[in-house]
């Protein structure tokens, strides 16, 4: 299936894309982000806490934690690899934050490529120049094709 792809003006508009695209997640769901250094990844993160009803403004990103959890109905658990190795998340027992009862976000992603589930969203953000961002939303596995569709059929 084909990504939704858009073009975020601001900080404003990115951080509203995540909220209505964690309105298209559910407990379990892994997603991975991908960009540059100031791309937007914890701005969108942002508004995915807000469209979970978690509080935006305790979401930073965990550089120097490697996890920060975010508690509510549906936790959410933002990882930041940029600092580390995936071999690295074998020791934290990532696999229960990721398979578990929340939501797992994962900035720098491409360090997880050997370690990526079977499904999952893929965001990846670009700079466009001043505050503009290229976004696009995809997902691997079948499972989240449908979901996909609604997400995009929502934004468009």
């Amino acid at each position: 299936m084909k990504p939704y792809c858009c073009l975020s003006h601001n900080y404003e508009e990115t951080l509203a894309l995540g909220v209505q695209f964690a309105r298209s997640l559910k407990k379990g769901d892994i997603v991975c982000l991908y960009g540059d250094l100031g791309a937007g990844k914890t701005a969108f993160v942002k508004g995915m806490a807000k469209g979970l009803k978690l509080d935006p403004v305790k979401v930073h990103s965990p550089t120097f934690t490697l996890m920060n959890v975010y508690d509510g109905k549906v936790p959410l658990y933002h990882f930041d690899l940029y600092r580390i190795n995936a071999v690295d998340l074998f020791g934290m027992g990532y696999e229960e934050f990721f398979y578990g009862k929340g939501i797992a976000a994962v900035e720098w992603s491409e360090k997880l490529e050997g370690l990526l589930p079977e499904f999952c969203w893929k965001v990846e953000l670009q700079h466009a120049g001043d505050d503009q961002r290229q976004i696009s939303i995809s997902c691997q596995g079948k499972e989240l094709d449908e979901r996909q569709q609604q997400l995009k059929e929502r934004l468009t």
